[in-house]
């Protein structure tokens, strides 16, 4: 096993024993077992956290989401890397969630990578989402940006847009929220209060599953 660099082993210890001669594999594996556990509570504890903190935000805003979509709004995802497959999972859900819930309108903004592309080349990549806001948002919709940090100037500048337009801003961050934290106009922000990044996107997805559930449920039981 080759051995691991500074990132991974501050992670993942007993992976830089791995090549020893002299490691033992019971006491190696038991590391594992312990490190697994460990990061298994911690999520737990993260996630019940956020519940404590946002339970309450989280059924207001599943309940303007329902709102919107009942009057035909319709919602667009977007984020960067890691974050960006979390806005597309988050599409998925409410478009297509599977035998006995309602399909809704939901798009990531990621998906076109030609228009992607073309916007980041022609003009640059700090409107790449703001611009697609721009040509398909209008007032009723929803625009959820998720993001590790909150600072990415992409981010910002869609939520920004989406404000302009009336649609129903929603944030997802980590860490103390960044400058999402600092824009005056999103409706709702969730912050994960976690430096790890690991841990972060881990929660970010339990919170956007509470958030279709919740809407979906809303939108059932009339309640929008």
């Amino acid at each position: 096993m080759a051995r691991s660099d500074g990132a991974a082993a501050s992670l993942y210890p007993f992976l830089s024993r791995g090549d020893e001669p002299d490691a033992d594999l019971d006491a190696v594996l038991e590391e594992v077992r312990r490190s697994t556990v460990a990061k298994a509570h911690e999520i737990m504890a993260l996630r019940r956290t956020v519940l404590e903190r946002d339970g309450d935000r989280l059924a207001a805003c599943a309940r303007e989401m329902a709102g919107r979509f009942r009057a035909g709004g319709r919602l667009l995802a977007f984020g960067n890397g890691g974050s960006s497959t979390d806005a597309q999972d988050l599409a998925r859900l409410f478009l297509s969630p599977g035998r006995g819930h309602p399909a809704l309108p939901a798009f990531a903004l990621t998906n076109d990578i030609a228009v992607v592309t073309a916007l980041t080349n022609d003009i640059g990549f700090d409107v790449v989402f703001a611009r697609q806001v721009a040509a398909f948002g209008r007032a009723g919709d929803i625009a959820v940006a998720l993001s590790t940090s909150g600072n990415s100037e992409n981010l910002l500048r869609g939520l920004t847009e989406a404000g302009r337009r009336d649609m129903l801003t929603v944030g997802v961050s980590g860490y103390d929220g960044g400058k999402m934290a600092e824009l005056s106009g999103i409706a709702y922000l969730f912050v994960v209060p976690s430096p790890s990044v690991h841990r972060i996107q881990e929660a970010q997805t339990t919170i956007y599953h509470a958030l279709w559930e919740l809407t979906v449920t809303a939108l059932v039981g009339g309640e929008a």
